[in-house]
């Protein structure tokens, strides 16, 4: 009994311990927490919802009410000024929409992605998913590796070529459009563009995987809720209901694919995974958990088996295209002798690419056509000038494209209103001064290119929609419009995606008369990129020629 008692004493004495050494960390991070309030207290900005949450509480409520949250930020920026401060927990991030600081910091490559939100993207609930791709990699030495490997995949030589593809692609968008102008239904245009973008990126991103693949070798262990594994290829054309061709094509205009869908889920569990660190812990949130962290293995699965091809390829010499698949295999360096953590470097492009190829593109056509549905008198303008350009010819050319200033001001004035890539982050680890502030170092900086290109100061009736704001003689923007970033971290993608959405709006405003269906709304979903809510639903019809 007495080494009972002696045992219960020291159990006892230990856990009071443990409460106190708790007691004392707690305390600790109080006083930190009280440390970092009162070193950035003099930057304007939002009262904290609470001591220890900061502003999270507010963020969170317009997540959970289906509102935007770039809504939230640009009140805050009406309200506060050019610079303001938001705190989470320990970390405070600064909103900038000063133009000279905008300049300073997304111009220069001292200024580093910030690791809490770029570090949290390498994996989602705890499946891979971006890892340390061009977007993601904080560190400046392997982010400038990557892209100077990248860069001729994006060449204006290689762009040039894609031509074809992007005209052969947006062909069978107008002959989709064509049926429902047929059978006169209703059209939900974003779910159509985004068909042809992801056909696009699958295209140009593997131009040579003719090898036949089946499902059993590429997922027989994977995928065990809706996404059907009888689905699972990447150009989903069906043989029968066992067997899967793997080729150039997906075709998602004709066949139906997991790959929409996921690339969907894996954008709303990235919402989630960053802006809600308790979302992962409830209970009630797992189903999805596990979705999204199956559609993250489905696109790091194909994206190995399209890189196993091509490597093979590349080995026994025959010849492959220098196209974005074979950059990515460069990117990760010897290919004769790789790693396992090379092999996830190049699925991490690959992701990056597959996903920033396609999404932002057809969200970028989804807005672009509501808002000239919404404008007849900029639809009219436009279309002339695509008459003039085009007139009756299929095949439009990289020439044509130069002259389609007025469609390139349509796009820029969607993207000012509707940039679907919102936003982007540095980290400032030194001081430095933001409209008249001193600022402390080690605090990240948002830029929110969704606020700057709403704000009055920067864009007279910044909610007219007036591609005139982006004529060649009109005044640039200065470091206020930026809807693929700036700077040496900008998006490599951007002609590409110009260029694509040139070829697909020229063809559809060149043969087709499209009207928005009355009730929508013209509502934006957050889903890590900006997207029209309603899906932009629209009667198409043919032109009359006669008019």
């Amino acid at each position: 009994m007495a080494f009972f008692h002696v045992l219960l004493s020291w159990t006892s004495q230990a856990l009071m311990l443990l409460l106190f050494l708790l007691f004392i960390a707690f305390l600790g991070y109080c006083l930190y927490l009280k440390h970092i309030h009162m070193k950035y207290d003099h930057i304007p900005g939002p009262p904290r919802d609470s001591f220890f949450f900061g502003h999270s509480l507010t963020l969170l409520k317009v997540m959970k009410s289906d509102g935007l949250i770039h809504e939230k930020f640009l009140e805050w920026a009406e309200k506060y000024g050019p610079v303001y401060r938001v705190n989470f927990l320990h970390y405070v991030s600064l909103c900038v929409t000063c133009p000279e600081t905008t300049k300073e910091i997304l111009m220069s490559p001292k200024y580093p992605k910030d690791i809490f939100v770029y570090k949290r993207l390498f994996s989602l609930f705890g499946e891979r998913f971006l890892g340390e791709g061009l977007v993601t990699a904080t560190d400046h030495e392997k982010w400038y590796k990557q892209r100077r490997i990248m860069d001729p995949a994006f060449s204006s030589l290689y762009l040039r070529g894609l031509m074809g593809t992007f005209n052969e692609m947006a062909e069978k968008l107008m002959v989709k459009f064509g049926e429902n102008a047929d059978k006169k239904t209703e059209v939900n245009m974003l779910s159509l563009v985004n068909c042809v973008t992801l056909d696009v990126i699958a295209k140009v991103l593997c131009q040579v995987c003719h090898q036949r693949l089946y499902v059993g070798d590429m997922y027989h262990v994977t995928m065990k809720s809706q996404l059907c594994y009888k689905s699972i290829c990447m150009c989903v054309c069906l043989i029968d209901h066992s067997q899967v061709a793997f080729g150039v094509d997906l075709d998602l205009l004709n066949n139906t694919s997991p790959f929409p869908k996921a690339i969907e889920q894996c954008l709303k569990g990235m919402v989630h995974y960053l802006r809600d660190i308790f979302f992962e812990y409830n209970p009630k949130n797992r189903p999805f958990i596990n979705e999204v962290r199956e559609a993250c293995h489905l696109l790091r699965s194909t994206g190995a088996k399209l890189i196993q091809e091509r490597k093979t390829a590349m080995q026994n010499g025959d010849d492959v295209p220098k196209d974005i698949l074979t950059q990515i295999i460069k990117s990760a360096g010897e290919e004769e002798s790789m790693t396992q953590e090379d092999e996830e470097f190049m699925l991490d492009n690959f992701v990056t690419f597959f996903i920033a190829g396609q999404e932002t593109t057809a969200n970028l056509l989804a807005f672009c056509i509501m808002e000239l549905a919404r404008h007849p008198e900029i639809l009219e303008k436009v279309r002339k000038e695509v008459d003039d350009v085009i007139g009756m010819k299929q095949e439009i050319s990289y020439d044509d494209l130069g002259q389609l200033t007025y469609l390139s001001q349509v796009l820029k004035e969607t993207l000012r209103i509707y940039p679907t890539a919102p936003g982007t982050s540095r980290y400032a680890q030194e001081d430095l001064v933001v409209d008249g502030l001193n600022i402390p170092g080690g605090v990240i900086c948002f830029f929110s290119s969704y606020v700057t290109g709403r704000l009055e100061q920067f864009f007279k009736d910044p909610l007219t929609f007036d591609p005139d704001r982006f004529h060649p003689d009109a005044p640039k923007p200065y470091y206020c419009y930026y809807p693929f970033a700036l700077g040496p971290r900008s998006c490599l993608g951007q002609n590409f995606a110009q260029m694509e959405a040139k070829v697909v709006m020229a063809k559809l405003l060149q043969r087709f008369e499209f009207t928005l269906v009355p009730g929508q709304t013209f509502d934006i979903l957050d889903n890590g990129t900006l997207r029209p809510k309603s899906g932009v639903v629209c009667t198409v019809r043919y032109r009359d020629y006669k008019k």
